[in-house]
């Protein structure tokens, strides 16, 4: 007879072989959940401001209902949640120039904001609510993570200046990774494609707390420095406004992430860039997310671990290839089988346009290349 220790144990050893997943691509409904800390005196400034806001929000596709609290216990502390018919919608909307103008009448009475996100796995209510969550989508079963968040920035450097900002990038010193005691940076990649700048970072607690640290640290502040004055994007970090302006556009976030059960510590990472066409980053985002999904699935696929970044016609694949990108099977390390959906989605240049009988696989090949970003620095924490 089986006793209850052991199928517990047996229940976490199932478990604890599940591949790591995460994706906004899933279809449910998300809870958008943001804590505001309101400067004193300014509650009605922010009030105001919010009806604004919400008034234009709820225009926006996607979204279904929001609501404002304020706490009972500091007028100071307010809780705004929003709900969406999936996370993409939202993630359109609050990674775009709309939403930067949007939120701009908060700034001036808002100390402090954290965004939190998520997918709606179960709810409860009385019998008049059963029809109406019937119809409501819900995720069907919860996703396994590692405990680790996967986040980038991007940003464009002026074209001639790729070469000193490389150098740059490259030279920093480490800053010291335990944040507090229940954070630690555990990865930091940088890559360029052509005058494209991307940084990925994971982080194993709290992100904000982890990016506030780094920012924090005077060899960091110097490399951010020496790159202001070969940014397309000109930046004062001495001011928060301008500051603040520039790291929300250049937040590239996670849209899906997946590691297969079959890990290789030998394993190379490598970043892909893919250039979107107008409008179809969020498509061409989850089309790479399927493609990995099956892969983790697939014993002969050398990608061991995908993160794909994505913020309106960018989209960035960081991947980690057992035996490394150069021997891999171009489909599958391009995360795209067919020539036709790269040419359809992007507009990665192809060498092979001209002639119209090159092999597939050939034209897959050119395409990897082009989409191959150069490692500035990929540095790891001790024990991460």
């Amino acid at each position: 007879m089986t006793t209850t220790s052991e199928r517990v144990a047996g229940s976490r050893a199932r478990q604890a072989s599940q591949r790591v997943s995460q994706s906004v691509f899933d279809g449910s409904r998300l809870r958008v959940v943001l804590l505001v800390d309101v400067y004193d005196g300014a509650q009605q400034q922010f009030l105001e401001a919010y009806e604004q806001l919400c008034n234009q929000v709820a225009s926006v596709p996607g979204h279904v209902s929001d609501q404002l609290c304020q706490s009972i216990e500091n007028p100071s502390q307010w809780l705004i949640t929003s709900e969406w018919e999936s996370a993409p919608p939202f993630l359109a909307w609050v990674n775009s120039e709309e939403h930067v103008a949007m939120v701009e009448p908060l700034h001036s009475c808002v100390r402090d904001t954290r965004s939190l996100r998520f997918h709606v796995v179960r709810e409860t209510g009385g019998p008049a609510a059963g029809a109406e969550r019937a119809t409501r989508r819900l995720q069907t079963s919860p996703r396994i993570g590692d405990g680790v968040i996967r986040h980038a920035l991007t940003f464009t450097v002026k074209p001639g200046s790729e070469e000193i900002v490389a150098k740059i990038l490259a030279d920093y010193a480490s800053p010291e990774p335990q944040v507090d005691d229940t954070t630690r940076l555990c990865r930091t990649s940088l890559f360029m494609h052509g005058n494209r700048v991307v940084r990925a970072i994971e982080v194993r607690g709290d992100l904000l707390a982890a990016l506030r640290h780094v920012s924090r640290q005077p060899e960091v502040r110097a490399v951010e420095e020496a790159l202001n004055p070969h940014l397309e994007q000109d930046r004062d970090l001495d001011d928060p406004e301008s500051a603040r302006v520039f790291f929300t556009r250049a937040a590239l976030p996670a849209v899906h992430h997946v590691t297969a059960e079959r890990l290789d510590p030998q394993a190379e990472r490598y970043a892909l860039y893919y250039p979107a066409r107008p409008d179809r980053g969020m498509k061409l985002a989850e089309l790479l997310s399927r493609q990995d999904e099956a892969a983790a699935d697939d014993p002969r696929s050398p990608v061991l671990r995908s993160t794909i970044f994505q913020r309106d016609d960018v989209v960035v694949r960081l991947i980690d290839v057992r035996g490394g990108l150069d021997a891999a099977d171009p489909a599958m390390a391009l995360g795209l089988a067919d020539p036709g959906q790269v040419a359809e989605l992007t507009t990665l240049p192809d060498a092979a346009d001209a002639d119209a009988s090159a092999p597939d696989a050939v034209r897959l090949a050119r395409f990897l290349e082009r989409a191959r970003m150069e490692l500035v620095t990929d540095r790891r924490s001790p024990d991460a």
